[in-house]
């Protein structure tokens, strides 16, 4: 056993058709998408073990990273350049 069934999508006008064709087991890699679920759900799992064996709750929702720190960006007088538009220049031949 050499190949491989595999569907891909190929858009053709406006619409998505899914094609199947045999791919060689050399030309493929196994999906790595899942893995950083699996890992935060195991971590997720030993912290809820801890916390019940301290009588604790804990909280092992994704939090949102939030806003970034504010900055002060220092600079000289001859750095700052002031935009302006031109004047409108009204010309009736």
């Amino acid at each position: 056993r050499n190949a491989l069934g595999v569907e891909v999508t190929k858009v053709v006008g406006n619409r998505q058709l899914r094609k199947r064709l045999h791919v060689n087991i050399a030309h493929l890699r196994k999906s790595r998408c899942n893995e950083g679920f699996l890992k935060r759900v195991k971590d997720s799992d030993q912290k809820k073990r801890d916390a019940k064996l301290q009588g604790q709750s804990v909280s092992v929702k994704r939090q949102p990273e939030g806003p970034k720190d504010m900055k002060i960006v220092q600079s000289t007088g001859e750095d700052v350049e002031v935009l302006a538009p031109l004047p409108f220049i009204e010309n009736y031949f």
